[in-house]
């Protein structure tokens, strides 16, 4: 194999692939990354066999040669040198050589560096899926889905199914939803699509989401989704991104999101937020993260943190609207700042039916996402 390729190309390629790459492989492929070089352009693909990404190169783009290639062949090289020195490399052309017993050699400007590389052969088969329903969802929905949901996801392997995501599809409609059984999030979008397929219990774990995300184009480009049986792929132009489905089935979440409250208060989310990060900065050094809402009879609430040793945030603000019953509650502040950094409304809406039951939060502006929050029983 031999070829001469731009490093800028072969660098952006690299980067994308390599974060399927194993850091901690269980056998040495896993932590590499597969090129295989034809006449019509180059394809880089790394694997951990529960996500894949490969990436294509062509050897020619808008009538400006990218790649040249003496003799077509395939190797697989060590992720994390390979992905360092290219980036690293002093001229603008890349020289690959591969002998035999796939010995690599790479060239650029005055410097040369031998790698030992491993049989493409050993590299696992990508999953094979079937491409019948495609469903298209623009880039920045897809993006702005992910980064309103993984939050909720569980951190803690002890309930696998629950450090995903659920996604369904039905009527033109899809739906993500994530909770760690102490809070939840959810995002509904309208989607265009022509196929009349629909899909329910689909998870995809949060981490592997916040990674596509990185690949995700901030522009409205689609982003073609196929499900299979227990794959799901994502095809970004050049980049074709594998990812495996949890397996179980995730729970009805339906059942604890209360439909009428006893209070309800609506807030500029931007006044709340810094006033809950300010507590927070208190409840963080007593090491419970619990601050207390508290509505006055003025109509203002009343938010406060404390700790034995330092001492006690107080704070009052207006609440753009108030109804029902005073309220005193107990939430963890971390978890509700979570919620805040992602709502994309100006003003939000905070319903309550009692101190220990959910508190539930959706923008004002808009109905397509709701979170909930697990109040906290404290004494006093």
């Amino acid at each position: 194999m031999k070829l001469t390729i731009s490093k800028n190309e072969l660098n952006d390629a690299i980067q994308q692939v390599s974060k399927a790459a194993s850091s901690r492989p269980t056998i040495p492929i896993l932590g590499g990354i597969k090129i295989e070089v034809t006449h019509l352009g180059v394809t880089l693909t790394a694997s951990d066999t529960d996500i894949s990404i490969q990436s294509f190169i062509p050897v020619e783009r808008d009538q400006f040669v990218i790649a040249n290639v003496d003799k077509p062949g395939s190797v697989v090289l060590p992720a994390k040198f390979f992905v360092e020195i290219v980036k690293k490399l002093p001229s603008e052309q890349v020289i690959i050589e591969v002998s035999s017993s796939y010995q690599t050699m790479i060239r650029s400007g005055s410097t040369e560096i031998q790698m030992v590389g491993l049989d493409p052969e050993e590299f696992p088969v990508l999953p094979s899926i079937e491409q019948n329903d495609v469903l298209q969802v623009p880039g920045d929905l897809l993006k702005a889905m992910i980064r309103q949901t993984v939050l909720a996801a569980s951190a803690s392997e002890q309930t696998p199914i629950l450090t995903g995501v659920l996604w369904n599809l039905l009527e033109g409609e899809l739906k993500f939803v994530a909770t760690d059984r102490h809070r939840l999030a959810s995002r509904t979008a309208q989607v265009d699509t022509e196929a009349q397929f629909k899909f329910s219990n689909v998870v995809i774990s949060a981490k592997t989401l916040i990674e596509l995300s990185k690949l995700v184009p901030e522009q409205h480009a689609l982003v073609d989704i196929v499900v299979a049986d227990n794959q799901v792929l994502f095809k970004l132009g050049n980049v074709l991104f594998y990812t495996r489905i949890l397996d179980g089935t995730y729970p009805d979440t339906s059942k604890i999101i209360p439909q009428t409250f006893k209070t309800e208060l609506v807030l500029d989310t931007k006044n709340v937020m810094d006033a809950i990060d300010r507590a927070y900065l208190m409840s963080r050094e007593e090491k419970t993260n619990i601050v207390r809402l508290m509505t006055l009879e003025d109509g203002t609430i009343e938010i406060s943190s404390s700790s034995t040793e330092l001492g006690r945030v107080t704070e009052q603000l207006e609440a753009k609207q108030f109804n029902g019953e005073p309220l005193r509650i107990a939430f963890n502040s971390k978890y509700m700042l979570d919620v805040l950094k992602v709502i994309d409304s100006e003003q939000l809406f905070i319903g309550f039916t009692g101190a220990m039951s959910p508190i539930i939060i959706r923008p004002i502006d808009h109905a397509y996402s709701m979170y909930v929050i697990l109040p906290y029983r404290t004494t006093g």
